[in-house]
C-alpha cells in the first residue's frame, strides 16, 4: 500500500481515537476546542496552530494529527509530481520512433517511383519503429499496474529457466558478436510467478548486450547459497560510477543522460526488474568494477527443495 494512504489512514484512525477518548474524558467547552483546532489543521495543515493551555493534556495527540497530515499532503503532491514525469518521459520516448514510422510511412506514399529494394527497407525500418513503440508502451503499462501481490504461486525450475532464455537470445548476443557460455547449477527451484520472474531475468539480459563492448562475453550463472539461489549475469563494457549503481533501478534512469534512443528503452526495464524480485522476496543489486558490470539476484529456494 503506498505511504500516503497508510498516513491517511493512521490519520482517520487517530482522529476516532481521540474523538472517542475526548467524549468520554472532556468538557463538552474543551470538546469545542479541540474541534475547532482539528478543523482549522484539516483545512491548512502548514499552519501551526498554538495549542491553548486548556487543551494541553490532548497537546501530543492533536500535534500528532497535524504531522500525519503533513506527511499525507507531502505524499499526495510526489505522487501528483510522479504523473507529471510519467506523462513527460512517455512523450519525449514515444516521439523519435513515432516520427520515424510517419517518415517512412509518408515516403512510401508519396514517393511511387521508389524500386521494390527501397521500398522493402523503408517497410523494415517503419516495421522496426512501429515494435519498438510497441515494446515502450507495454514498459509503461506495465510499470502503472503491477499489483503489490503475487497472483500466481508454482514451482518455478530456475535453472532450466535460464538456460531456455541463454538459448533463445542466442541470435541477439550474434547479431553483437557476444558470447555466452551458461554456468547454472542444476535443480534450483524458487516459488513463484514464472512468467514475471522470466521477464527479469529477459530485461537484465537486454541490458547486458545493450551496453556490452561488441565481441565480448556475456556471464550467465547460478548457484545455491544457503536458502537462496544467486543468478549473476555479466558483462564487459564501460564502468558504471560508483554512485549511480543504485540509481540505476529508479524508473525512468537511463545512464545517457541525453536519454538517447540507441538502447530503444525508456529506461524501465531494471526498475520492471526490481519490482518483480522485491515481490519475490528476493534482492537485486548492481556491481560495477574496471569494465565488468554486474547484476546479482538473489532469490530464496521453495522450501525442501
Amino acid at each position: 500500500m503506498p505511504e500516503w494512504k497508510i498516513a491517511l489512514l493512521s490519520t482517520v484512525g487517530l482522529l476516532s481515537l481521540l474523538v472517542i477518548v475526548g467524549l468520554l474524558t472532556l468538557p463538552h467547552y474543551r470538546l469545542t476546542q479541540v474541534a475547532k483546532y482539528l478543523r482549522a489543521t484539516l483545512e491548512d495543515p502548514e499552519r501551526e496552530l498554538k495549542v491553548p493551555r486548556t487543551l494541553r493534556g490532548v497537546g501530543s495527540e492533536l500535534s500528532a494529527v497535524r504531522a500525519r497530515l503533513l506527511l499525507q499532503q507531502s505524499e499526495l503532491k510526489r505522487e501528483a509530481q510522479r504523473q507529471q514525469e510519467l506523462i513527460a518521459f512517455l512523450a519525449h520516448d514515444l516521439k523519435t520512433p513515432l516520427t520515424s514510422v510517419l517518415g517512412y510511412l509518408e515516403l512510401l506514399w508519396d514517393e511511387p517511383g521508389l524500386t521494390e529494394e527501397q521500398r522493402v527497407k523503408y517497410t523494415g525500418i517503419a516495421l522496426n519503429k512501429a515494435r519498438r513503440l510497441e515494446e515502450l508502451v507495454g514498459e509503461f503499462f506495465d510499470i502503472n499496474t503491477m499489483e503489490l501481490a503475487l497472483t500466481k504461486r508454482e514451482s518455478v525450475q530456475l535453472s532450466f529457466l535460464l538456460e531456455q532464455l541463454a538459448d533463445e537470445f542466442y541470435p541477439l548476443f550474434a547479431s553483437r558478436s557476444l558470447t555466452c557460455q551458461p554456468e547454472v547449477e542444476p535443480d534450483l527451484v524458487v516459488e513463484g510467478d514464472g512468467d514475471r520472474l522470466a521477464r527479469v531475468f529477459d530485461n537484465v539480459l537486454r541490458n547486458a548486450v545493450s551496453y556490452s563492448a561488441p565481441g565480448g562475453p556475456v556471464l550467465l550463472s547460478a548457484r545455491r547459497e544457503g536458502k537462496s539461489a544467486v543468478v549473476t549475469i555479466a558483462n564487459d563494457g564501460l564502468e558504471i560510477p560508483e554512485k549511480e549503481l543504485t540509481n540505476i533501478f529508479q524508473k525512468f534512469y537511463r545512464l545517457d543522460a541525453a536519454r538517447s534512443t540507441r538502447t530503444g528503452g525508456a529506461g524501465l526495464g531494471l526498475a520492471i526488474a526490481k519490482e518483480i524480485v522485491e515481490l519475490h522476496g528476493g534482492d537485486i543489486r548492481a556491481e560495477s568494477t574496471g569494465e565488468r558490470t554486474a547484476f546479482v539476484i538473489t532469490l530464496p529456494l521453495q522450501a525442501g527443495k
